[in-house]
């Protein structure tokens, strides 16, 4: 019996392994999954698609004094990026030349309010949510507003504000979503 249980334990570990393995390469090659709320759940790949309004994007948040409060607060997670936080995914909404502000009723871009846009004054603990202060500010250059365009709660430009082009590390495209 003891001899059964030993081959059950060594193929157990050999097909975790391989799954590993395999997970392993698919990162490699470019897949990502998003179990966030901040876009669309599922498999995405990277791309080299031009970044532009609409795209999805993968980024690393600047190490500045709002992302050490929503790491500590568990709104973002711990990885890799400068500052110890984890890779974000949001959806482009502004662009260079793009007119957005962010006021009690939402986030206008030219004008026009995002829906789920609304910021939300607290955290589901009723601790005060940082809120970008910006009314009728113009883009720059390398600056994009980021926002989820399907969740109301999302960590988003709304909270944090326009985010440098540097930040991106790539666009992802959709595979499988749910």
């Amino acid at each position: 019996m003891h001899h059964i249980l030993k081959r059950i334990a060594a193929g157990i570990a050999i097909a975790g392994a391989g799954m590993l393995l395999i997970a392993a390469t698919a990162y490699f090659a470019g897949a990502r999954i998003n179990i966030s709320r901040s876009i669309p759940l599922g498999l995405y790949w990277t791309s080299s698609a031009p970044l532009e309004k609409g795209a999805y994007v993968l980024f690393c948040p600047p190490p500045v004094g709002v992302f050490d409060v929503a790491r500590k607060r568990g709104y973002i997670g711990y990885g890799f990026c400068p500052g110890g936080y984890g890779n974000m995914m949001k959806r482009v909404a502004g662009i260079k030349d793009d007119v957005i502000s962010v006021t009690d009723d939402g986030v206008r871009v030219n004008g026009n309010l995002l829906p789920l846009s609304t910021p939300v004054k607290k955290d589901n603990v009723g601790q005060e949510l940082p809120r970008y202060q910006g009314n009728l500010y113009t883009l720059g250059n390398v600056e994009l507003l980021l926002m989820s365009d399907v969740s109301a709660t999302s960590f988003d430009s709304r909270y944090f504000g326009p985010i440098h082009r540097a930040q991106i590390k790539t666009v992802i495209r959709p595979v499988i979503t749910w």
